[in-house]
């Protein structure tokens, strides 16, 4: 066990000497004289607000996905619609289903206090989606620093970037290419569904009328899909949810990808990465299922490349007193 490990942090440093190299003006001490306390304050509140709810962790990370996949990291997300303004909350991805906006509120606030006007909402998202997967039993990364805020938002670019839960496999890649990722980045940020919850409304028409067909998804094991039936009835609560990962529902691991090779998988965006017929998806699906040290580094890099896609950095953006809004002039 030991030798594992040793071997991941190894690898783990090597890669993140690559990605400093590639992401010169990110970098992990970015707060080290301006706000030495961050990680210790961003960290107390989620281990917090994760106390109090298990499924905030996963709803974290999710901001911070999120975030990243509309125009970049850039904290757009967390923007409040306002008369004048619409922001990405409303957007059908995002939409009564996003969370933990309190939470990154509560970090602000905290980190106002302590150093005024110094650390963008960006950067929160992406140190509490890291304190997050690791209160799980996740692995750890260091998070590279030095995002600043947008001043806009898109609820149109939301819409249309962020993966859904209905998307085929060709539809999953190109929208996790146009971000510069590759597949294995999906497949291995896929696998964050090894924790958290999702609502009825995300996958009920895989229970009853998948595809106009009249007829369940063909490729829900039986007995998971009665279950799924039971928790989601046909005019029930769209809003109920059920786990993403009905073994270890809390915690972070790799039963995500096992629960794929049983027909298991609770969104048919997860399913289609092992039931698409001969897709490039298959053998990964089937190594991270096998090797749960393999899947840990492999997202803790892939997390690290998701992080840096189109960061503001420099004097764009600014960085925001309140998360919620754009600071006036």
């Amino acid at each position: 066990m030991g030798d594992k490990i040793s071997d991941l942090a190894t690898a783990g440093f090597i890669m993140l000497v690559f990605v400093l190299s590639a992401s010169a003006q990110l970098t992990y001490d970015f707060y080290q004289k301006s706000c030495p306390n961050v990680f210790s304050i961003v960290g107390s509140v989620v281990q917090n607000a994760v106390k109090n709810e298990t499924r905030m962790a996963a709803s974290l990370l999710r901001l911070h996905f999120h975030d990243c996949f509309v125009n970049g990291c850039d904290g757009s997300v967390l923007l409040d619609d306002t008369a004048t303004f619409t922001g990405e909350k409303n957007a059908f991805p995002n939409a009564g289903s996003l969370r933990g906006f309190n939470v990154v509120d509560d970090i602000k606030t905290a980190l106002e206090r302590e150093c005024n006007g110094t650390v963008s909402c960006a950067d929160i998202l992406a140190i509490a989606a890291r304190d997050s997967v690791m209160l799980a039993g996740g692995p750890s990364w260091w998070v590279l620093l030095g995002r600043r805020d947008s001043t806009t938002a898109s609820q149109a670019a939301a819409n249309q970037n962020i993966p859904a839960p209905t998307d085929s496999l060709s539809t999953l890649i190109s929208k996790f290419q146009a971000v510069g990722l590759s597949v294995q980045d999906m497949v291995t940020l896929s696998g964050a569904h090894t924790f958290g919850r999702a609502r009825c409304t995300s996958f009920s028409t895989r229970l009853y009328n998948f595809n106009s067909t009249g007829q369940p998804d063909s490729t829900l094991q039986q007995s998971y899909l009665s279950t799924l039936q039971s928790t989601c009835p046909q005019g029930g609560d769209p809003n109920a949810v059920a786990p993403l990962d009905i073994i270890t529902p809390n915690y972070f691991d790799n039963c995500y990808f096992r629960l794929l090779q049983t027909n298991k998988g609770l969104l048919q965006s997860d399913q289609e990465l092992y039931s698409t017929p001969n897709a490039s998806t298959i053998p990964l699906v089937n190594n991270y299922a096998a090797n749960w040290y393999k899947f840990l580094n492999d997202f803790r890099s892939s997390m690290l490349k998701m992080g840096n896609i189109s960061s503001l950095t420099g004097t764009s953006g600014q960085i925001r007193r309140n998360c919620r809004v754009v600071n006036s002039a």
